[in-house]
């Protein structure tokens, strides 16, 4: 595949800018020779005067011929072959494993959402009779469906080059959905993302959809992601990344003359809950398996286990788990930028008078911090997100202090809770604390790794994400970008 680092604008490329910047190996900074034109306004402005376009014709277009371009767009993906492996492993400094496992989770979740719309129940319909005996009035019929909300503006994660990026969820979600999607491709990997825009604009062509259905543009600018929030035009916002990053876009988002929706997921450090009878029990297999999955994929996932929780008669496991850890090595990071701020935060915890470190490892290395629930609580720096292979163990006094410490925590996408069925059923007041935090709650497992099912939540309160009512892996996702309808005394042939 020739790349040529232009813009895609519906069916057409675009290089109206005179600004280029380069995708990086992650491994060892070197630029790869593509350079990739920074997006102007006016591109900008034409992507999303396309996509205004293409929704008027898209709410004509049966779910049947969408099913078609979903269906094309995992085919062309696959088409593509071993080359976006490739690329993909050498922009994110990803093993060839992971990113072919990705590149199936990625397709895997495309034909779901194809599946999803194909049973016309997705609209979520309701129907209320008419009751024109009814006394003292008559009562009319109601019908109730779900409709795409118009133009989308998505944002590519970094940590995810294909399944949260320019075919993942939320794209895909907002396609299925009937909205067309203006995607900013994430400048840590802009060769990959234009390898993937081609495959979804070909699957647009081969099975005639709208022009405008689909458009990518490349930019390193805050001032032009603002500028594609806050365009008139654009319905809904789907982020993954920085609180910092979401919260702007939010903020943005609400303080225009018309309000939209961002859905932005912003980090997480994911509660894990250790008790006692469940650590007795399996002590040496929970630290070895704790240590994995801290450290899977550089710990470089949203659903990290960032946080421990677990008692003081219990601290001793802690001691077990440092040593777990000091026997994984550091590789690369998906950029220069993330692997120096995993240095920074480690070392800001290193130094807090408060913490202690337990891995013997020279900063950066895999690394288990402790504190006390109430040094933690009393300042909430502590629990600021270290995105690497790194968790903070918390130690309480009691199950009181416990609960109090859960409970002070800000919103998290996932928490979990290692134990014994028994000792869960004697806690119950666990369970109802962290479900009021989180959006997802495990049972003796690890949250790395999220399946895509109807059933998933990856969502939750913020400051995980700024909308605790969607999720943005699995087929409810579609909703983030639907709105509900109300017809009053219509015919059923005059219902699209």
């Amino acid at each position: 595949m020739n790349l040529t680092g232009e813009q895609i604008i519906g069916n057409s490329f675009t290089k109206l800018g005179t600004s280029t910047f380069q995708g990086m190996q992650a491994d060892s900074g070197i630029a790869i020779a593509t350079p990739f034109y920074e997006a102007t306004k006016l591109e900008i402005d034409l992507a999303i005067a396309k996509a205004k376009t293409a929704f008027a014709s898209l709410r004509k277009i049966s779910d049947e011929k969408r099913v078609l371009f979903l269906e094309a767009i995992a085919e062309e993906i696959m088409a593509i072959g071993d080359p976006l492996i490739e690329m993909a492993c050498l922009e994110a400094g990803l093993p060839t494993a992971r990113i072919q496992g990705e590149r199936g989770r990625t397709t895997g979740q495309i034909l779901a959402f194809a599946n999803f719309i194909k049973n016309k129940a997705w609209v979520n319909p309701i129907d209320d009779p008419a009751l024109p005996d009814r006394q003292p009035l008559p009562k009319p019929s109601l019908f109730q469906k779900q409709i795409p909300l118009g133009p989308v503006a998505v944002f590519g994660a970094s940590n995810f080059p294909l399944a949260f990026s320019v075919a993942g969820g939320d794209t895909m979600s907002a396609l299925a959905a009937g909205c067309p999607v203006v995607f900013k491709a994430h400048p840590a990997h802009p060769n990959t993302c234009e390898m993937v825009g081609r495959a979804i604009q070909k699957a647009a062509q081969r099975t005639e959809m709208p022009e405008g259905i689909f458009s990518l543009v490349h930019t390193t600018s805050h001032e032009l992601g603002g500028y594609l929030v806050q365009h008139p035009d654009i319905q809904a916002v789907a982020f993954t990344g920085s609180y910092r990053g979401g919260k702007a876009l939010y903020d943005l988002a609400v303080r225009r003359p018309n309000p939209i929706p961002v859905y932005a997921e912003m980090g997480s450090i994911n509660p894990v809950v250790l008790l006692s009878e469940g650590l007795a029990a399996n002590g040496a297999g929970l630290a070895a398996n704790f240590s994995q999955s801290v450290c899977l994929g550089q710990g470089q996932f949203c659903t990290n286990p960032g946080l421990i929780v677990i008692q003081k008669s219990d601290e001793a496991f802690l001691q077990d788990l440092a040593a777990q850890l000091d026997t994984m090595s550091l590789n690369a990071f998906l950029t220069q930028g993330i692997a120096q701020a995993f240095t920074r935060g480690c070392e800001k915890l290193d130094q807090h008078p408060d913490v202690k470190r337990f891995t013997t490892q020279a900063i950066p290395s895999p690394s288990l911090f402790v504190t006390s629930a109430q040094a933690a609580m009393k300042d909430q720096e502590i629990l600021e997100e270290v995105f690497g292979p790194s968790t903070l163990a918390v130690v309480v006094e009691n199950q009181a202090e416990m609960i109090a410490f859960i409970e002070s925590l800000p919103g998290q996408l996932t928490g979990t809770i290692h134990g014994t069925i028994e000792e869960i059923k004697a806690f119950p007041e666990l369970i109802e604390a962290l479900s009021l935090r989180v959006g997802r709650i495990l049972l003796n497992g690890f949250p790395t790794g999220v399946e895509v099912s109807p059933a998933m939540v990856h969502g939750g309160p913020f400051p995980a994400t700024s909308d605790s009512r969607g999720t943005s892996v699995g087929t409810q996702a579609i909703y983030r970008f639907t709105r509900p309808i109300c017809y009053q005394n219509f015919p059923a042939e005059l219902i699209n």
